[in-house]
């Protein structure tokens, strides 16, 4: 009895699964069409993102620091670098809340038409200086904020933002370079 329930229960997945079981069983055999076997899946390329905040003063370069991310395109989540400091900072009496001070580097690619879109922004944050602390019982922070989108040029450095410091006459830049790795 349990026998028949088996081959029963085998015979209905067979007729249920169709073509699809006999096709894997092919496969497995090595019984696949010579367009099949010549078809190898594509491997993703990998890419290597080098960033430079760059920091000029009267158009003069005085400070560059140096960032890199390795990605590959098309994924939805994005690749991140973040260094820096929690702040801790009461919100209300005994309400504590971490403010994030430093530097956060984003960079995203996806395939656009035949090419790579690249999204890339960063974010730089730090305390002001101990005049204007001394002013509030509050830290101060001040912030940068560079983003954009353009469509990559490998081994090519490419800008994809500029901004002026209002409180100086400094000017920041987010450059990028992307090579492909092999």
């Amino acid at each position: 009895m349990h026998n028949k329930m088996i081959h029963r229960f085998a015979l209905v997945t067979l007729l249920l699964a169709g073509p699809h079981i006999l096709q894997g069983q092919d496969a497995a055999q090595g019984n696949i069409p010579a367009k099949q076997q010549s078809e190898s899946p594509k491997v993703a390329a990998a890419y290597r993102l080098d960033f430079f905040l760059i920091e000029l003063e009267d158009g003069k370069k005085i400070n560059t620091r140096e960032y890199a991310l390795n990605l590959v395109p098309g994924y939805l989540e994005s690749n991140n670098l973040k260094i820096g400091t929690r702040v801790p900072v009461e919100m209300k009496q005994g309400e504590i809340q971490y403010l994030d001070v430093g530097t956060n580097i984003y960079g995203r690619m996806r395939p656009l038409g035949d090419g790579l879109q690249l999204d890339a922004h960063a974010e730089v944050s730090n305390f002001a200086d101990s005049a204007q602390q001394n002013r509030s019982s509050m830290p101060l922070l001040r912030q940068l904020w560079i983003g954009g989108s353009t469509l990559v040029v490998l081994g090519k450095p490419m800008v994809i933002g500029a901004v002026d410091d209002p409180n100086s006459k400094r000017q920041f830049q987010l450059e990028v370079t992307v090579t492909k790795l092999r």
